[in-house]
């Protein structure tokens, strides 16, 4: 098979590929609405401007919650990021298997990103570059939010960020003064439905409790 040939059969498989991708992502949220974070997978330019944001720069493993099918999971990849560094924690037991097969250098967990030392099992021991956020929490008060987000930041190494997918045009979760602050990027009109980067980084010296 020739070069062309052989791109053509690989952009061919890759279309297949999204093809049933999409399809199963939008079973996957027909049955489970509130679990799911968005009705379609993130788009290429959307990932990439989550990588962006994330501190992937940093020394440390780096924590993916709520893969889903990998969309941000090949933005790192496309970004340089070995994939012994990627740590993807992914509730949906089809969704994990589906990434186990298409990423098996990275150590991908089928569990509960909201409750991360009894996923990671490692008693709070391990503490990562940067954590990248995709589980929807729209359900959740305002008071539970920040009360996760804080508990998240206990897992950031020092200079560490968190970044999070949202179609909210206002931050999903609130500042609290001295403790975090928020930023975004701009609105990603290259997705469906158009959205931003939300970015959470702590205080020095602030409590993460």
């Amino acid at each position: 098979m020739s070069g062309h040939d052989s791109n053509r059969a690989h952009g061919t498989e890759r279309m297949a590929q999204d093809s049933g991708d999409w399809a199963r992502f939008l079973g996957t949220w027909l049955k489970h609405p509130l679990k799911m974070g968005a009705v379609a997978a993130s788009s290429t330019a959307y990932c990439d401007e989550m990588v962006a944001r994330s501190t992937i720069g940093n020394k440390g493993r780096i924590l993916e919650l709520g893969p889903g099918l990998g969309a941000v999971t090949r933005a790192l990849l496309r970004a340089g990021v070995e994939p012994e560094r990627i740590v993807s924690i992914e509730y949906d037991s089809q969704f994990a298997t589906a990434l186990k097969t298409r990423f098996p250098r990275i150590d991908i967990i089928e569990g509960d990103g909201f409750d991360l030392d009894k996923t990671l099992g490692d008693g709070g021991a391990e503490t990562f570059a940067t954590i990248l956020l995709a589980i929807p929490i729209v359900n959740l008060r305002q008071s539970e939010r920040q009360a996760l987000l804080q508990r998240y930041f206990r897992r950031l190494a020092p200079g560490g960020n968190l970044t999070q997918l949202s179609y909210l045009w206002k931050p999903p979760i609130e500042p609290i003064a001295g403790r975090f602050t928020v930023s975004s990027s701009d609105i990603v009109w290259k997705n469906i439905p158009p959205a931003r980067v939300w970015v959470y980084t702590p205080v020095e010296g602030g409590s993460a409790r």
